[in-house]
């Protein structure tokens, strides 16, 4: 994971247990004119440690997160990529919207320099296919290569992707998630413009608060979230540490709004009774859901309502936190993020709050771990991911009982 408490998995993961918030106001530019001046950017992020000089050039920044995450994941997993194993082993990772601040970069170019002083890269910089791209080309793996662009559920649907083609036989390991880097004056604007940005500039560190009756829209985060995932009996001979098991995926549409979900929550309520039918499990084993909980007004109210739907009373006995309370949205990344963090609460038996929630909405009635990690017997947990244009995935992970 690289977000916005840190550049590494280690960082990140302790920073949401001690449920620090890493939002502030904007530094990547002057927001100064702008309604909505905070974000959640990651603030240690060594650009060297990952990529040569000669070659940062060439990528936009949601590609160095999304090369540098992958480049850990990889190490962390020990899995080596040979001439005998390439083609097993693919990669799928996208982003919600890609090269923005590339594209606001060689705008103002062209319109001020003229089109010769458009770099040779641009395209490739800011295609969303080229963070797999270039994580094909740094591991030499030549399996299935792809990207997927979902908007919020980019993460979630890539890892479930990858997921499936194992399952199919198309794979033996799949690098997947989602990368994001769009705090640009364009990408603030424009999601201020839809009212969907919290404009708490006086107090930024209490501007995500999911759930919470004073909640008035998200904020927006960068960074990446990437895992090595493999076919079992791949990893148990090559004595990998396996920190979960992938069991369920689903995916679906709203077929409503452009960008609201259905008010009912039909779709994500589907979405998530796929994934449990997927993953051959009843509701009733699913101990903790990382909720998609971007802190606007109907998102959290329709997803709660869709977690009563699919689980009944025993939505009252599930542990249900937002963690983009703490590092914002990541957007196309954040689904990517959340699946790691599912993985390791199940590892290591904790998990992260949702901070801020000072005054519960009335219609957000669960038990959302507010303000403090918890110790948890996790077995089961599944992960929420929900985008415009009604887009819905749902991942299930599981502690892997190696007996």
């Amino acid at each position: 994971m690289i977000t916005p408490l840190g550049a590494d998995t280690g960082k990140s993961w302790e920073g949401l247990l001690q449920g620090r918030s890493a939002i502030g106001r904007i530094t990547h530019f002057d927001p100064e004119g702008l309604p909505c001046q905070i974000a959640a950017e990651v603030p240690d992020f060594d650009i060297d440690r990952h990529i040569e000089v000669k070659d940062q050039k060439k990528m936009d920044r949601f590609i160095h997160f999304g090369l540098a995450a992958a480049s850990m994941a990889m190490h962390d997993s020990g899995l080596e990529v040979t001439d005998s194993n390439a083609h097993r082993i693919g990669v799928i990772v996208g982003a919600g919207i890609g090269g923005l601040s590339s594209i606001e970069k060689f705008t103002k170019i062209i319109n001020e320099r003229g089109a010769k002083r458009v770099s040779p890269f641009f395209i490739p910089m800011t295609i969303i296919n080229l963070t797999s791209g270039q994580i094909s080309i740094r591991f030499g793996v030549k399996g299935p290569n792809s990207a997927v662009s979902t908007a919020c559920a980019t993460g979630t649907h890539a890892i479930g992707d990858s997921f499936k083609l194992i399952q199919h036989g198309s794979a033996d390991a799949m690098i997947c998630g989602g990368s994001e880097a769009v705090i640009t004056p364009l990408g603030i604007a424009g999601f201020t413009s839809m009212k969907a940005l919290s404009t708490r500039n006086d107090e930024p560190e209490k501007a995500s608060r999911p759930f919470d009756r004073d909640r008035d829209g998200f904020v927006m985060g960068e960074g990446a979230g990437i895992l090595v995932i493999e076919e079992l009996d791949h990893a148990l001979n090559r004595g990998a540490r396996i920190y979960a098991e992938v069991i369920g995926y689903g995916l679906n549409s709203d077929a409503y709004h452009i960008t609201s979900p259905s008010p009912n929550g039909e779709g994500a309520a589907s979405c998530m009774n796929s994934a449990i039918a997927d993953a051959a499990i009843e509701p009733g084993q699913v101990n903790y859901i990382n909720a998609h909980g971007t802190s606007t007004k109907y998102g959290d109210e329709i997803e709660t309502s869709a977690v009563k739907t699919v689980y009944g009373e025993h939505a009252y006995k599930l542990c249900v936190s937002s963690t983009k309370s703490m590092i914002g949205h990541l957007l196309g990344a954040s689904g990517g993020v959340e699946a790691a963090i599912c993985a390791l609460g199940i590892y290591n038996q904790k998990v992260p709050p949702t901070i801020n929630l000072d005054n519960p909405d009335s219609e957000c009635d669960l038990d959302y771990v507010p303000h403090t990690a918890r110790d948890l017997d996790l077995n089961i947990a599944m992960s929420n991911s929900f985008g415009f244009g009604g887009t819905n995935a749902c991942i299930i992970l599981k502690r892997f009982d190696r007996s």
